[in-house]
């Protein structure tokens, strides 16, 4: 494992970041708080832009937790079969509906307790709703912050628990909002998985990684 950077390169990094996208976005595409959540529970285990595709028609009919639990499970399904673990999925959707109906008067609370107390909403996707729709700094790790963080020696931790910890603890209170974005976005596109492309790398410099590609390989 990478170890842990000083204060001064972790600052130098997300100032790049910064830089080079002041304003980045989640991929999801969205209407309001109860779509992006739906979007996000879809998305375990799938792509973006699977997910898009997917819900595109079944926002347009539902977008609410009423309107989706008018549309039922079924017709659900015939929106998003094309999505991993579609029916567990669905069976969420619909238990997360009726849930915000029943216990938040049909509206998405904006705690992570309460985000968490709903059918398969786990950490990760309420840090997501949070950060994304309330604009709390919140960090939801997935694969490829995980990786980040441990391969640049950023905010390295041995679990997901942990590198959320680590990304609170030693980033900047001034980019906390759009850390895991950065990172996500940097490993689904430069710090890939198998080949990095570091010769692509804004942090090249900065990063712990003994193994870095070639700049004329990246």
């Amino acid at each position: 494992m990478s170890p842990q950077a000083g204060y001064f390169t972790i600052r130098a990094a997300f100032e790049r970041f910064r830089e080079a996208e002041p304003e980045p976005k989640g991929e999801l595409k969205h209407t309001n708080a109860f779509t992006l959540l739906v979007a996000v529970a879809l998305s375990a285990q799938a792509t973006d832009a699977g997910v898009n595709k997917a819900t595109r028609s079944l926002f347009a009919v539902a977008d609410t937790p009423q309107k989706m639990l008018d549309l039922g499970e079924a017709g659900l399904i015939e929106h998003i079969r094309t999505i991993g673990l579609y029916r567990n999925k669905a069976k969420h959707v619909m238990k997360l509906s009726r849930q915000l109906i029943e216990e938040f008067r049909g509206e998405v609370p904006s705690s992570r307790a309460a985000l968490q107390s709903l059918p398969g909403v786990g950490r990760k996707t309420a840090n997501v709703v949070l950060n994304m729709w309330w604009h709390h700094p919140a960090q939801a790790v997935d694969t490829h912050i995980f990786r980040v963080a441990n391969r640049t020696g950023l905010c390295p931790g041995r679990d997901v628990t942990a590198v959320e910890r680590a990304i609170e603890d030693q980033v900047p209170v001034e980019y906390q909002r759009h850390a895991h974005h950065w990172l996500i976005l940097h490993g689904r596109y430069i710090c890939v998985a198998r080949k990095p492309k570091c010769g692509a790398c804004l942090i090249r410099d900065l990063c712990a990684f003994p193994d870095k590609t070639p700049v004329d390989g990246a």
